[in-house]
Parts: C-alpha cells; structure tokens; sequence
C-alpha cells in the first residue's frame, strides 16, 4: 500500500481531482424564452388565428356591431343640444336612431339567414321598388326638400324616408346578379356585355339622384359602378375612358354650381372666411383639435352647442375626436378597416361570382362612403353631405346598409369552410339528442318480449 490510502468509495481519478478546479459550466437558456422566439410564436399563432375559417364572420359582426353601438351613443351626445334648442326631448334623435337600430337588426339577421339564390331572386323587385320611389320623390306635392335637395319622401309624422339610399343596394344587388349571369355564359370579355345595360341602369339612378341635387350619394353611386367594374375585369384602356367621363361631368356639375364651387374653396382652409363659407369646415377642425389624446369626455363637446352644423349627421366623427380624442377616433378608423379586410377576404375566396360582384360591391360602399366622409371632416376632401355608415344619424342611410352588412355575413356562412366550422359548432344536447334516444328506446322496447319490463 502506497503511503497515501487510498479513501473507500473512491476512484483514484476522482482523489486527483480533488484539488482540481471544475470549469464553470454556462447555462443554457431554456428554448422558447427568447425574445425572438416568443415575438416568432406569437406572430405564428395570429397567423393562424387570421386563417381561420370564421375569422371574416367574426370580424364583420363584431366591428358592425360595435360602429353601431358606438355611432348610437354619439348620436345622443351630439343631437341633445340640438333637439333640446327645437323644443324637443334631449333624447328626441337618439330614440328614432335606436328604432332604425332594431328595425335594421332584424333586417340584418334576415339577410344573414337568406340563401344566395333568394338574394339573386330579390334583385330585380329592389330595382323597380327603388326606381319607382326616387321617381315619385320628383312628383311636386310627394317629394320633399330639405337643406335644397329634394330627395326625401314624407311618411307622416316625423319619419321621412329618402330612397336613394336604397338605390346603392339595388345596383348592387342588380349589377352582381347581371354580371354573374353574364360571366357564366363567358360575355364579360366583350364590351358591349360588359357596360350595357349596366352602366345605362347605373346613370339612370345618377341622373334622378342629381335631379334631387344630392352630389353626394351620387358620388357613392359612382363608386359602386367603378367597383363592379372593376371586379368583373374590365380592361384598364375602358376602365379610364369611364373614369374620365364620369370626371368631366363631375366637374361640369361642380363649374356651373356657386354652391359645390364654395365647398371646393374651403379645402384646407383654417379660418371661415368671407360671409364664413367656410364655417363647418373650420368648426369641425376645431373640435378635432380640442380633443387631444382622449377628449374632453363623452357629452363635454363645446362645438355641438350651435357652433358645429350637422353635428349628429355628417360631422358627428368630429365631434367623436372632440369627446373620445384621438383614441376614439383611430378606434372607429380600426373598426371600420376591419369590416372592410373582411369584405375583401370573403369576396377574395369565394368561388361563386354572385357573392364575388356582392361582397366587392358592399365593401366598395361602405369603404369609399366612410372616407369621403371622414375626408370631408378632416378637411381632405370637399364636404359632400354623406353620412359615416352605420355611425351617423338617418334611418334611411342606416336600414340598407345594415341590411348590406347582412349580405356580407351571409357571404361569410357560406364558405365552405366555415360552414364546416359552424357545422362542427352545432350542439350535441337538446331536443335532437333525446329524440334519438327515445327512438332508440323505442326501437328495444319493440324488439323485447311482450312479458318483459
């Protein structure tokens, strides 16, 4: 034995390493937790929460509903001075807006449930109804004007009904049905298919619309064609010759009217101006800016004591920025850009044209209406008297669309995939279940002797 015993238990390497220093060993950080990783997870599962088959159905509900509940409350903020200076109760426009509200969710839930065969089916009526109406709003003695357009027609009390509202769902509904049938027999390729008789019908509707003097919805109106168009491949060299005549008119109507050339003037102006042409347009600035952040809080406007015209109908997004700041604003900005994602997608990935032309056309409405009017307040774009859809005060402007929001919900049901989805989302329990098993009951009751209990 060696001077040096050796200890029980132990290996001679592990005496010589006794005096040894043991490297520091570096701990490896645990997959997963950095932060590169963790932003990498989290952007994979958006993604697939945005691929997911309802994802359309869900966005255009949720943010339809929340512009029309948002658009609710500000309508009673921005209408009580108003109703209250006419001798009316402070809630005098906010409960007409909340009867359209439920009148236009029923027709919204009716439109969400129709099949697309009855929507093609409907087109046709909604055409004539709509022609008709805006053809007796011209009869002397039927029609009715208000701020010098004539394009409203008395319902008796105060319920007033303007049907050019109506007549961008029946170009809608029309034109898709036309040109889905069109497409399906292979005539879209050439012109004469494709512009007659849509662009016929289109200026039809344009023409009784103007002879009201409302350049505003016929703008809207407008913007629908081009849509149709559009989606139905019209080529590029047709699509600008459109284009072009429909701008030559525009401007040809904006020339021979002082009133439309006053409004052009005021683009960016920043102060009112000789005899205040440019009041509203100053005063919505001036709520926007008051605002800040985060407003003044929700009924503490100032411009909607009589400084700020139409404060409940086309001005109400300023005196949104005013109460609600600038975080109310870009709220309803988000909203209205999420129902029109959804628009495109359920028009992008559908297979059946009819929806394609419909989807497209409904998104181009709603879309080219809200930035004309958001445009208007801001001072972008010329005051066009249109109201922000879904959010603004008027029974009429808020019946088709929220019956048009209807389709694009419908639309959405009927993907493949989603249907599956809704499908597999049925309940098991209830009154079907029990059915089957009382009948099943039924059926070994019959099969056991007839002593048996």
């Amino acid at each position: 034995m060696p001077a040096k015993q050796m200890l029980p238990g132990r290996r001679p390497s592990a005496v010589k390493a006794q005096g040894r220093k043991r490297p520091a060993v570096r701990s490896k950080r645990p997959a997963g937790r950095g932060p590169l990783i963790r932003l990498r997870r989290t952007q994979q599962q958006v993604q697939k929460a945005w691929d997911r088959p309802l994802t359309a159905y869900y966005l255009i509900f949720g943010s339809s509903l929340l512009i029309t509940v948002l658009g609710l409350v500000m309508v009673y903020s921005a209408s009580m001075i108003k109703a209250l200076q006419l001798g009316l109760g402070d809630a005098y426009f906010f409960k007409k807006q909340f009867l359209a509200a439920l009148i236009g969710g029923v027709l919204l839930l009716v439109a969400s449930r129709m099949p697309v065969k009855l929507h093609r089916a409907l087109s046709y009526p909604v055409l004539a109804g709509t022609l008709f109406l805006m053809v007796l709003v011209q009869v002397p003695g039927i029609g009715v004007s208000i701020n010098g357009n004539q394009n409203w027609i008395s319902l008796g009390g105060p319920f007033m009904l303007q049907p050019s509202e109506f007549g961008k769902l029946a170009l809608i509904l029309w034109g898709a049905d036309l040109l889905a049938r069109k497409g399906d027999k292979e005539l879209l390729s050439q012109w004469k298919h494709l512009l007659v008789p849509l662009v016929p019908v289109a200026f039809l509707l344009l023409g009784l619309i103007m002879l009201g003097g409302d350049m505003g919805t016929a703008m809207i109106l407008g913007a629908i064609l081009f849509g149709l168009l559009w989606l139905a491949g019209a080529p590029t060299r047709m699509f600008v010759g459109v284009l072009a005549f429909a701008g030559a008119i525009v401007a040809l109507l904006i020339k021979t009217s002082p009133h439309r050339m006053d409004r052009l003037e005021c683009l960016g102006a920043t102060e009112p101006g000789k005899n205040d042409l440019c009041w509203q347009a100053v005063h919505g600035i001036y709520a926007l800016a008051s605002g800040g952040w985060f407003g003044s809080g929700l009924g503490a406007s100032v411009e909607k004591w009589g400084q700020l015209p139409e404060a409940h109908t086309d001005f109400i997004f300023a005196i949104t920025g005013e109460e609600l700041g600038l975080a109310g604003t870009l709220s309803v900005l988000a909203l209205f850009a999420a129902l029109g994602y959804a628009g495109i997608r359920v028009a992008g990935r559908t297979e059946d044209s009819f929806v394609r032309f419909a989807a497209g056309g409904v998104t181009t409405w709603i879309t080219a209406q809200a930035v004309i009017n958001i445009g208007a307040v801001l001072g972008l774009l010329p005051i066009a008297g249109v109201p922000l859809p879904l959010f603004s005060y008027g029974g009429s402007a808020l019946l088709p669309t929220m019956f048009a929001v209807g389709l694009l919900i419908a639309f959405a049901r009927e993907e493949p995939a989603a249907r599956a989805a809704l499908a597999m989302r049925q309940p098991k329990t209830g009154w079907r279940r029990t059915g089957v098993r009382w009948k099943s009951m039924r059926r070994r009751i019959k099969k056991r002797p007839s002593g048996e209990r």
